[in-house]
């Protein structure tokens, strides 16, 4: 399975972001998916997880309300809508698939990792 990460970028504090993820290669619409990220010099934090059909979401508190995890398992496509971007969600996001089916916030459950994009959120 190959994981695909696009639509990052630089956005000033207060903007938005949308966050894909193309999967190929694997039964996409079995597995869970999951997004993480990593700041410079901090841990790998959990971002939001969806499981295979969409029904069952986990999300981080520090980011509920800002941000919204959703699939498109007719399209292997998998999104991050971020809204009001803070300069503290500056960091790597990592899209990752887990082939169990159920979500998960723990990034060692998961079986695949796409390359990551870049979000900068200048203040």
């Amino acid at each position: 399975v190959q994981l695909q990460a696009s639509g990052g970028g630089l956005v000033q504090t207060g903007g938005s972001l949308r966050l894909s993820c193309a999967a190929s290669g694997g039964t996409f619409n079995t597995y869970a998916m999951g997004w993480f990220r990593q700041a410079p010099g901090k841990e790998r934090e959990f971002v939001a997880a969806i499981n295979w059909s969409g029904a069952t979401i986990y999300q981080s508190d520090s980011m509920k309300g800002r941000f919204t995890i959703s699939r498109d398992n007719a399209k292997n496509t998998m999104y991050l809508q971020m809204n009001s971007l803070k300069p503290e969600d500056t960091a790597l996001y990592y899209c990752a698939a887990r082939r169990n089916g159920l979500s998960s916030s723990y990034y060692w459950t998961y079986d695949y990792w796409g390359q990551g994009t870049l979000v900068t959120v200048s203040s």
